[in-house]
């Protein structure tokens, strides 16, 4: 599975962004996927994670009721709506893909990474 990454980028605080993942391969289809980031300094935290249907989500409590993920089968990629954003959301946002569930050791495959980077 291959996984491409886009959408961070500079926000101020309070705005939103919207992250992609589109997820290729021959496994890639109805895969469970995952968001996790990495701000400056400090180790990769989970944010949330989606089964391979769409139909099950879990959040980290950081980012519940701030952030939701959604996936479109057809095109095999998961989206992280990042709304009410703070700063402390500044990060590396990778998506994986292989696993459901909060251990990024479960995952077998990661995307590159974007940097989201939000404003005071």
């Amino acid at each position: 599975v291959q996984l491409q990454a886009s959408g961070g980028g500079l926000v101020q605080a309070g705005g939103s962004l919207r992250l992609s993942c589109a997820a290729s391969g021959r496994a890639a289809y109805r895969t469970p996927m995952g968001w996790f980031r990495q701000a400056p300094g400090k180790e990769r935290e989970f944010v949330g994670t989606i089964s391979g249907n769409g139909g099950v989500k879990s959040y980290a409590d950081s980012v519940k009721g701030r952030f939701t993920i959604s996936k479109d089968a057809v095109l095999n990629t998961v989206y992280l709506q990042m709304n009410s954003l703070k700063p402390e959301d500044t990060a590396v946002y990778y998506c994986a893909a292989g696993y459901y569930g909060s251990n990024s050791n479960g995952y077998n495959y990661w995307g590159q990474g974007t940097l989201v980077t939000v404003s005071s």
